[in-house]
């Protein structure tokens, strides 16, 4: 496009672009980011990936596990033995995705987080039990 700036062309190829909306499905599901960081310090079977994040059942395991092996950011290994094992590791793409966006993002969030949640709670209004004082 004429008259525009690297950065505008940019843009406007990225909101085009259904890559982006592919990358930023990434983080649609609210347990898919907290797996990802909960292998990040290696390979964890399923029993040791539910006790370090806490708090979702297994099924929601199961389905953040298949979106992310099906997105090739987790991958599964299965070992032939008894009983069976299984282990889910960060591919290479994860690894690129936790050590650099994600990373960005706690890293923002850490500096920011608190101002975020002021706006949401001042967007919010006042608690339905302080507008019954009034």
């Amino acid at each position: 496009m004429a008259g525009m700036s690297k950065a505008e062309d940019s843009c406007v190829e990225l909101v085009a672009d259904c890559r982006l909306r592919a990358t930023t499905d990434l983080f649609a599901h609210t347990w898919d980011p907290v797996v990802l960081m909960a292998l990040r310090p290696g390979p964890r079977r399923r029993r040791e990936l539910r006790a370090a994040i806490g708090g979702l059942s297994d099924k929601v395991l199961t389905e953040a596990l298949r979106r992310l092996c099906a997105h090739g950011l987790v991958d599964r290994r299965a070992f032939a033995q008894a009983p069976p094992r299984v282990e889910y590791a960060l591919t290479s793409l994860g690894h690129s995705l936790v050590e650099g966006p994600m990373q960005a993002l706690g890293d923002w969030t850490r500096e920011h987080g608190d101002e975020l949640l002021d706006a949401q709670e001042h967007a919010a209004g006042p608690p339905p039990s302080a507008l019954r004082r009034r």
